[in-house]
């Protein structure tokens, strides 16, 4: 029989799916929100000057 608490003392993640996730979540994408927030930082510069 199979015994699962010695079985879950013996699991390790796979390095593969840690590597994944950290590059991820450390990619910096740029989405709508941020080309509209430039868009408008740009437009200020233009009626300010």
């Amino acid at each position: 029989m199979i015994n699962y608490e010695e079985e879950l003392k013996k699991f390790h993640s796979s390095l593969d799916v840690n590597e994944a996730e950290d590059a991820i979540y450390n990619r910096d994408l740029t989405d709508i929100t941020d080309i509209l927030k430039e868009l408008m930082k740009d437009e200020k510069k233009k009626i300010r000057r």
